[in-house]
């Protein structure tokens, strides 16, 4: 019995990127419907972008005749799912800590599908199932999005981690009011 060939670095490599973008997409969602907030509707949209990413990326694999892993996609949700039984603080209920590390799981991510969109621009040229508009509109696209997602960083961290009136900040000791 012969060995299995290797599958192409292509193959995992795209597949590897399929189930990171489905536990973003994922998390895109869930944050989504966690705030509906004034931000609602750009975290709406932010999430609808990035399932069209992932569905982008499907389209893509098909065209260069790669395989989608189901196992891997359902990988990815699962992933996203055990991301939320992270400690934040609280036990019984979300903790505003979550919200600034889903933002920053996030944020990796589209840093992650922004190297995607660039490494198959570096083979765009010398393969034509490529299409090299489409990787630059996707490479904007999540260019786009980390700098969203940078802003909203920056605001819900000052939120989240700025001491509040009557709380002890780190290294003060107990507060004062305490029993």
């Amino acid at each position: 019995m012969s060995p299995q060939p290797l599958a192409e670095p292509l193959h995992i490599y795209l597949n590897d990127h399929l189930t990171g973008a489905f536990g973003g997409a994922a998390l895109a969602a869930r944050m989504a419907r966690a705030h509906p907030d004034s931000r609602a509707g750009d975290l709406k949209r932010l999430a609808g972008d990035i399932e069209q990413d992932r569905d982008d990326l499907v389209r893509i694999m098909n065209r260069l005749g790669v395989p989608v892993r189901h196992y891997r996609t359902w990988l990815g949700l699962a992933g996203e799912r055990l991301g939320r039984l992270k400690p934040n603080g609280t036990v019984v209920r979300r903790s505003p800590l979550s919200d600034l590390i889903e933002l920053e799981t996030l944020r990796t991510g589209v840093e992650g599908k922004a190297a995607l969109w660039r490494a198959l621009r570096a083979i765009a040229d010398t393969d034509p199932r490529l299409d090299q508009v489409e990787l630059d509109r996707l490479s904007e696209r999540a260019a786009d999005q980390a700098r969203t997602l940078n802003g909203w960083h920056r605001s819900v961290s000052a939120a989240v981690l700025t001491p509040h009136p009557g709380e002890a900040r780190a290294g003060t000791g107990p507060r004062r009011d305490a029993p």
